[in-house]
C-alpha cells in the first residue's frame, strides 16, 4: 500500500535567479568585450614577433 503514494517533486528544482540578485558598476557590450580580445590577441603576436627586438631581449 505504500508503493501507492505519488511521489512530487519538490517546488523551485534549480530554479535561481542570479542577474536580479547583483547589479554591477561596471558593464561592458559583448561586442567591446570581443574587440578588447582581438586587442590582447593583435599585441600579443606583434610582440611575439618583434618584442625581441624591441626590448633587446
Amino acid at each position: 500500500m505504500a508503493d501507492d503514494r505519488i511521489r512530487m517533486p519538490s517546488s523551485g528544482g534549480g530554479l535561481v535567479r542570479y542577474f536580479e540578485d547583483y547589479k554591477s558598476k561596471i558593464e561592458l557590450s559583448p561586442m567591446l568585450v570581443v574587440i578588447l580580445i582581438i586587442a590582447v590577441i593583435i599585441i600579443e603576436v606583434l610582440l611575439h614577433f618583434s618584442g625581441s627586438s624591441l626590448f633587446g631581449l
